[in-house]
């Protein structure tokens, strides 16, 4: 078993701040069973992809830069503008790094990731407002950079090749070797493994080569969802999700929520549970699902303005 999912139900049931109303899940099951909303396709127009060895390393770049995206209060939103159109979040690094790879930046360098300085950074993720933890993010690419020269010939399509066709062994590679990918936390004792960013790897190689080459996992079934900030908004507005008065208090005010915090960790476990339940039910419905099919229904759900009626949790993090 994929040991995100076994951790997170070990949280799950012992869970003090969340908890996963199951009536209402039952009633979403029946809603999606009703309405079939289709897997929500891959967006090949915003990402770069050539069919070979500089996709595989720009799509390793972009999830090490996958996070934290919202501002902090009174600060602009980071955007960019692509053909008139706003971009923003993971669609709009997507964009910024697929200008820099069309405009000659060497991303699939690891010397350059190595050396990478922070006004080069500054300047492939140049656009409108700002973006927090950019020191992270810079240390982030620098590591990759030194992982891919000292262990994998400094080539990113070696570091995929080495986890076997295995999605899962893929993310578990990246989290035994990389700092900014070791999203783990420790609860009542008991350390959690959710690896977030590096499943989210998985599935857009998986996505983008449409499960070919580079893509051609044998085991996405094994991925869970991807537990961050959309998804437990999501569930809360669909009542699956309900937190006590004081963390829904907290998340209202936008007050931080510390990483690593029990309340952090529940939201975080309870997300990747919720989803393996409505995998379970709707299978049981003879409706087959993936976990992380599921986790874009639910994604593509919240780029809906009616389900932010309550806002998301806020934690600055490196791993979502």
């Amino acid at each position: 078993m994929n040991e995100v999912l076994e951790t997170s139900e070990w949280v799950a049931r012992r869970s003090l701040h969340v908890r996963i109303d199951e009536e209402a899940l039952i009633r979403f099951c029946r809603e999606l069973i009703r309405n079939d909303p289709p897997i929500p396709p891959w967006e090949d127009g915003i990402h770069f992809f050539d069919g070979g060895i500089k996709t595989v390393a720009y799509f390793l770049v972009l999830d090490t830069l996958n996070f934290c995206f919202w501002p902090l209060p009174g600060r602009p939103r980071w955007e960019i503008t692509v053909d008139s159109e706003p971009f923003s979040g993971y669609y709009g690094l997507a964009a910024c790094l697929k200008r820099a790879a069309h405009s000659g930046t060497p991303l699939d360098s690891a010397e350059y990731l190595a050396s990478m300085n922070l006004g080069e950074l500054e300047k492939v993720l140049e656009g409108q407002g700002e973006l927090q933890l950019m020191g992270d993010r810079l240390r982030s690419l620098q590591e990759l950079g030194r992982l891919l020269l000292g262990s994998f010939g400094g080539e990113a399509w070696k570091l995929v090749d080495a986890a076997g066709g295995s999605a899962l062994e893929l993310a578990r590679l990246l989290a035994r070797n990389l700092q900014s990918f070791k999203d783990e936390a420790v609860y009542q004792g008991k350390k959690v493994f959710f690896y977030k960013r590096a499943q989210i790897l998985a599935a857009d190689l998986f996505g983008g080569f449409q499960g070919k080459k580079w893509g051609g996992f044998s085991d996405m079934e094994l991925l869970t969802a991807f537990p961050d900030y959309k998804l437990p908004q999501v569930l809360r507005h669909l009542g699956i999700f309900r937190y006590t008065e004081e963390l829904a208090r907290k998340i209202d005010s936008m007050s931080l929520i510390p990483a690593g915090s029990p309340e952090e960790i529940e939201i975080r476990a309870n997300t990747v549970w919720a989803v393996e339940l409505l995998r379970e039910e709707l299978s049981r419905s003879g409706k087959k699902r993936r976990a992380y099919e599921i986790d874009w229904i639910l994604w593509n759900l919240g780029q809906d303005d009616a389900f932010r009626d309550k806002p998301y949790h806020r934690t600055v993090t490196i791993f979502y």
